[in-house]
């Protein structure tokens, strides 16, 4: 997986350093280098492998621990320290920091916390560059108005995405009401969101992979709750420690976020990478992509995020031109993917992906072409090469969208 962080660990004690290793070992932005049992040895283990962070844990012999760290932070100043103790004595935690460690760390480890230590470590690593740090893609899909296609979208995407093997691939169906992508993979989860977001402080990677459903196509599920009224369960503090661990388990994650833009949705936008807004060359879906907008301006870290992506373009009457929808909303159209109603509704009645059952489709070639775009940054669509015919003129289309102040 890119960005992988290469650790070696020390700690005498035999319980806490294997629950650490275990720990670390479900972490796929993670490689264990090496581990060791004895102080008086590790430097010599770090000398040798040069690892990207060096873990220490302090509780067998502080003071040891302690003047180890400093003599890592001479001898191999290149590999960055993290301290772990069950104590929280202000004065071995500035000894520590004091001595060269980067982070430290409380034991029991919460997942969390080390997810985001080493987030950070790897963050100062590359020049404080957090987007080359990020080990995982993280993509939310929404929709500017119902039946736009953005869960047909997320779920094709996430199919698209776990073709390659040097991927894994989660997709979160945040739609909490009537949200339907265990439909459209024909699959029956035994666990869905409302279970791993109770349970996070309990979890390990390895059952968090288990909570998860996997499709044939290599792509895991976590559903939406069962019950409609269980979704009030579920916070955006929660939501955001699932999005951690599972941004530590996998290199990309979809999230395929609801129409009502609520909390839950403002939540997953803000943790994204990239935010694919997926409308139709309408008058209403255009009217809702400019309020979205105006929306997003509004919200801290979304609105640079987002991407704009037709779907259903090239049909034969009715549409707006791509070049008036595209000065209408004020910024360029990143993806069209064309209209195929047909294939569309015969794999979404099936339960089986494009990639899948019509791997050779123009459809299925645009959302693996999406997929490789917001994987290796490729530019936008040329919106002026191709002009549909359009019988909707700009003029109204701005009046229908301006006309209403509260609609």
């Amino acid at each position: 997986m890119k960005n992988v962080l290469r650790l070696a660990i020390v700690d005498p004690s035999d319980a806490s350093r294997n629950a650490l290793k275990a720990t670390l070992l479900g972490m796929d932005m993670i490689w264990l280098e090496a581990e060791c049992s004895r102080y008086e040895f590790f430097a010599d283990v770090v000398s040798q492998t040069q690892p990207d962070i060096g873990i220490v844990a302090l509780d067998s012999s502080p003071d040891k621990a302690v003047n180890l760290i400093s003599r890592i932070a001479r001898e191999s100043p290149t590999v960055s320290l993290l301290a772990t103790s069950s104590s929280t004595d202000g004065n071995l935690i500035l000894q520590t920091i004091r001595a060269g460690a980067k982070e430290f760390l409380t034991q029991p480890l919460r997942l969390e916390d080390l997810i985001a230590a080493l987030d950070r470590i790897g963050t100062q690593r590359r020049g404080g560059s957090e987007s080359h740090n990020r080990g995982c893609t993280v993509i939310a899909v929404a929709g500017s108005t119902g039946g736009v296609g953005s869960t047909s979208l997320a779920v094709n995407l996430g199919c698209a995405l776990a073709q390659h093997e040097s991927n894994s691939v989660a997709l979160l169906d945040l739609d909490m009401s009537l949200g339907d992508a265990d439909v459209l993979l024909d699959t029956i989860p035994d666990y869905t969101l409302l279970d791993v977001a109770q349970n996070v402080e309990r979890l390990d990677f390895s059952l968090l992979k288990r909570s998860l459903t996997k499709h044939s196509s290599g792509l895991f599920l976590l559903p939406r709750p069962v019950q409609m009224e269980d979704a009030a369960h579920i916070s955006p503090d929660d939501l955001q420690r699932v999005i951690g661990l599972l941004k530590a388990t996998f290199t990309h994650l979809i999230l395929d976020l609801s129409k009502c833009y609520n909390p839950i949705d403002r939540m997953a936008m803000q943790s994204a990478d990239h935010v694919l807004v997926v409308t139709q060359l309408d008058l209403p879906c255009l009217r809702n992509v400019v309020r979205l907008m105006a929306s997003f301006a509004e919200m801290d870290g979304i609105l640079d995020k987002v991407k704009i992506v037709v779907n259903r373009y090239g049909l034969e009457s009715g549409q707006i031109s791509l070049k008036k929808a595209q000065d209408t909303i004020g910024r360029e159209i990143f993806w069209k993917l064309p209209n195929d109603y047909r294939t569309m509704v015969e794999v979404r009645n099936n339960g089986v992906p494009l990639v899948e059952q019509a791997p050779k489709a123009k459809l299925t070639q645009a959302i693996v072409g999406l997929a490789e775009a917001l994987c290796h940054g490729q530019q936008p669509v040329d919106a002026g090469a191709i002009e549909p015919s359009s019988k909707t003129s700009f003029g109204k289309l701005l009046s229908g969208i301006w006309t209403t102040k509260g609609s």
